[in-house]
């Protein structure tokens, strides 16, 4: 039971930590959103463009689960990608009653090219902090990100 209650410190290092997540993401998002905003794109779609890059296709439910909405909102998503080129639709062939959605190669070139900015933002950052310091923060990242994992399937 102690050890499911935060102590003192630990709720003040969490307090902390959540102002710095805060601080991160906005510099981090104003970054990507300039790069959005060109495209026409909003973070939701790109997240969106992101996963179908990772997939060969995916039908309207599992995007409506993947990105917490419901159908109707996924399809405003899908609608709005598909006017810009960056995601086809089509019907299943086992199943005409499933659409099926996959990212055109446009789609694939704006996620490559944001992703790139990314990476480029972060190689900034790394640059003040020391190799051990480099090493400690991506690992204590992959930890985070193998918690959120767990997090998305429950």
């Amino acid at each position: 039971m102690a050890a499911l209650s935060l102590t003192s410190a630990h709720h003040q290092d969490a307090e902390q930590l959540a102002d710095i997540i805060i601080v991160l993401q906005r510099c981090f998002l104003l970054n990507l959103s300039k790069e959005l905003a060109n495209g026409n794109v909003s973070f939701s779609q790109y997240f969106l463009l992101g996963h179908l890059s990772q997939q060969d296709s995916a039908t309207m439910t599992e995007i409506a689960q993947k990105m917490g909405h419901t159908t109707a909102a996924a399809t405003g998503l899908v609608d709005r990608l598909e006017n810009l080129d960056y995601v086809t639709r089509c019907h299943a062939t086992d199943d005409r009653r499933k659409v099926v959605v996959r990212i055109t190669s446009k789609g694939e070139a704006l996620v490559q090219r944001i992703r790139q900015d990314m990476v480029n933002n972060i190689s900034k950052v790394m640059e003040h902090l020391t190799p051990g310091e480099q090493s400690s923060w991506l690992h204590i990242y992959q930890k985070i990100f193998k918690f959120c994992q767990t997090q998305e399937h429950e």
